[in-house]
């Protein structure tokens, strides 16, 4: 909270801006009203914003600001950029100097957040790859969060949040044929403890309820299928239940996002990347966002990445990034009524 009792204006990282990122910051801003979103400011590529704004024809006047405290009181007017740190608008040819700009977005927004002067940082997409060759050493954004905020990697947690679903991958980047082996009673009973904490304190749930994804067929069916989900994940679950937290599983992943099944928990925390994505995407591709759970900084992103193929063509669907900041804007708002 600033001095006057209101949330702290939002930090947007630029993401690539040879992707659709500065064409979805653009098209909220243009949306701001009716999308109800707080103030933000997007740091660096003013030159790039401006661009993008041409290219899709939008009014869209762009307001150096010198500190973020200024973005509120020119947001209603013009789109706040903070600093100086720009490139060349390349939409759908990604270079090395885009991923440079990239990164050194991401790291001035996070440090914001992380100094106590943003009420929250809202990354856009960026490319790994790209970043890798420009010195980014973290497997993604999530873990690189951690490392900012001085924790370590297993402290944050990555859910993915829509109006339809949440969910949390155990496992993240890595081969299917390795995620047997990294699945651990004590892995998933850990995850379990951050998000329910995160969904009491950011997401107002009193009594958050946690479906737990059984790793094989039909959770195992009781050791046909695989042994993991009666040797791993079952005594987890009941630790959880021990400890407190509503728990249940582990669940046959096939039926758990059916209609009729999703009303009965509020998170499903999944044993791998793509048994957590998939149900997302497939329910709520334009609204997803990419919460990170577990840091004393609220980070969401939109739940999509860079879509080359498509930047600069004036199509990209502005809704997870809406999405995603006017989540930020609402956790930051229950993070400080409770402080």
């Amino acid at each position: 909270m600033s001095s006057s009792g209101k949330p702290l204006p939002l930090a947007i990282s630029l993401g690539d801006p040879s992707g659709i990122g500065p064409e979805i910051i653009v098209r909220a801003w243009r949306q701001r009203a009716e999308a109800g979103l707080e103030p933000f400011a997007v740091v660096g590529g003013g030159e790039v914003l401006r661009a993008a704004a041409k290219l899709l024809a939008f009014d869209c006047p762009i307001a150096q600001i010198g500190s973020l405290s200024q973005a509120s009181d020119v947001f209603d007017s013009a789109l706040p950029v903070l600093g100086d740190q720009d490139g060349t608008y390349h939409p759908g040819a990604p270079k090395t100097a885009g991923a440079e700009l990239a990164l050194n977005s991401l790291e001035q927004a996070t440090k914001l957040a992380v100094d106590g002067m943003a009420s929250a940082v809202v990354t856009a997409p960026i490319a790994k790859k790209l970043l890798e060759e420009v010195g980014f050493q973290h497997p993604g954004q999530t873990e690189f969060l951690a490392a900012a905020c001085g924790l370590p990697d297993n402290a944050s947690v990555m859910m993915l949040a829509g109006p339809s679903l949440r969910t949390v991958p155990l496992t993240v980047h890595c081969p299917l044929a390795d995620v047997a082996g990294l699945i651990s009673t004590g892995l998933i009973a850990t995850r379990g403890r951050i998000v329910a904490a995160a969904l009491k304190r950011d997401f107002a749930i009193e009594n958050p309820r946690i479906a737990v994804t059984g790793l094989n067929p039909h959770a195992g069916e009781d050791g046909k299928f695989g042994s993991e989900d009666r040797a791993i994940i079952a005594p987890a679950v009941a630790q959880l239940v021990a400890e407190g937290i509503a728990a249940t599983g582990p669940h046959p992943a096939d039926a758990l996002f059916s209609p009729h099944s999703r009303s009965g928990f509020d998170v499903a925390l999944c044993m791998y990347h793509d048994q957590a994505l998939i149900p997302v995407k497939a329910l709520d591709f334009d609204q997803g966002v990419n919460v990170t759970l577990g840091l004393p900084i609220i980070r969401t992103s939109p739940d999509h990445g860079t879509a080359f193929d498509i930047a600069g063509r004036g199509i990209a669907d502005p809704g997870a990034m809406i999405a995603a900041i006017r989540m930020a804007g609402e956790m930051a708002q229950r993070r400080g009524a409770n402080a």
